[in-house]
């Protein structure tokens, strides 16, 4: 008997108050004194295992977004996607709360040099017996090349093949520990097999390194590479490298093109369906009846503040939206900047609406899947019986109330029917998304 297709399930996470949803922030159900506590992590990481979530991870940026009219003023005066948390740092203490559930880490190629980064999350993977993720970016915005003690940002296919090496070189560091390396005799006084160790010797146009890595294998193998690429570099890097795929899409057949688009790069670089999981996001509001779940919904709406979902698109862009004249324009204001997958969910929003980028960037929210948890299952059923997508990145509204109000009502509908696990059946991340 062939087993029934089942879904995955990832939650989207930021280290302050802001996920998706720009007023979120701003309801009584979050919190925010806990922000900078343990506490809150251990929460949520306890709260997505006992669901059987697949995983989390963290979206992230290196530095504070100015874009909007060269200021952080309305970043932090009306709370938006800010990462006052070092993500590497909060991850240790999830891991230490958990035993199944996935960890992922939003690290950039562009900033980060090879031996690092393959050091930081092989630690990271060791210590969490194989629960790792790497959500691979390119970076986006000047401010995070300034950082990083550049002036700009180099070309994106340039940022885009530095990325590959960069994998290349992290996959040869991994790969450079066998996995019985260690001896751990005593009496003869051997503690590890130095022949199962390799140096990496990897050279590449942009990277070079030696190695070998000091940190041994992890039970996995490897993080979990992670990527929500959506230019036509971006999906090829994806279809070599992802084995989730992170997606926002307005609908079902943007679903649908992004989907097969991607699942047939990914079947030329011969590797099967099963290997590379796509995830649109979804967020949802929540209720005992439709009706009392559209009333939560319409309060949401009333919290989004326009100036700060203008500031939102504009740091997505990296472009300035305030001073962009005429749309023809939006190219010349954001030079080498900006992500291919803002720029499509804007599109999407001014085509079916017919309205232009401003007005679509002030109405970016309200996006939600609103219902009781037997209606929100139903759509997410609909969805993936289309064969769409392998699942769902459950981007919260409220912190943690949407996440706490979906893993008791939604996750129990999508178990009864059949459509999600019940018990994790896998020891690492890695065989949990291939189960």
């Amino acid at each position: 008997m062939i087993a029934k297709r089942q879904m995955h399930l990832v939650a989207y996470l930021k280290t302050g108050p802001t996920a998706m949803h720009v007023g979120g922030w701003r309801h009584p159900d979050s919190t925010l004194d806990d922000i900078l506590d343990p506490s809150r992590y251990e929460h949520i990481a306890r709260l997505l295992e006992a669901a059987r979530f697949d995983g989390c991870f963290f979206a992230d940026l290196f530095g504070l977004y100015d874009v909007h009219q060269g200021s952080f003023d309305a970043y932090l005066r009306r709370g938006g996607q800010i990462s006052f948390l070092d993500p590497t740092v909060v991850l240790p203490v999830m891991a230490a709360a958990t035993r199944h559930l996935g960890l992922g880490a939003t690290l950039s190629t562009s900033f980060h040099n090879a031996y690092h980064l393959a050091r930081w999350l092989g630690s990271l993977d060791v210590m969490s017996k194989g629960r790792v993720a790497w959500n691979v970016v390119t970076s986006a915005t000047d401010l995070e090349a300034q950082n990083a003690g550049m002036t700009q940002l180099p070309p994106r296919d340039e940022r885009y093949d530095r990325a590959d090496e960069v994998l290349e070189a992290c996959f040869a560091l991994w790969d450079g520990w066998e996995p019985d390396a260690f001896v751990l005799d005593k009496g003869r006084g051997v503690l590890a097999d130095p022949g199962k160790v390799r140096y990496a010797n990897y050279a590449g146009k942009w990277v070079r390194t030696r190695g070998p890595l000091s940190i041994p294998r992890s039970p996995q193998g490897r993080p979990v590479v992670m990527q929500a690429g959506s230019s036509d570099r971006g999906r090829d890097f994806a279809a070599r490298w992802a084995e989730v795929v992170f997606t926002i899409q307005r609908g079902r057949e943007d679903m649908r093109e992004f989907y097969d688009d991607l699942k047939g790069r990914t079947a030329a670089r011969g590797r099967g369906p099963h290997e590379c999981a796509v995830l649109p996001a979804v967020s949802v509001v929540l209720g005992e009846t439709e009706s009392i779940a559209r009333e939560r919904a319409e309060y949401l709406a009333s919290l989004i503040d326009p100036e700060l979902n203008l500031a939102a698109a504009s740091s997505g862009l990296g472009a300035d939206l305030s001073k962009l004249e005429t749309e023809s324009g939006l190219k010349a204001l954001q030079r080498n900047q900006g992500m291919a997958g803002t720029e499509q969910v804007l599109e999407q929003v001014m085509k079916a609406e017919g309205i232009g980028i401003k007005d679509a960037a002030k109405k970016r929210g309200g996006n939600e899947v609103v219902g009781t948890a037997a209606q929100v299952a139903d759509h997410l059923q609909a969805h993936f019986e289309a064969g769409v997508c392998d699942g769902f990145v459950i981007a919260p509204t409220t912190f943690p109330s949407m996440f706490e109000q979906f893993c008791r009502g939604v996750v129990p509908e999508l178990q009864r029917r059949g459509l999600f696990r019940t018990e994790y059946t896998g020891r690492t991340l890695r065989e949990n998304l291939q189960h």
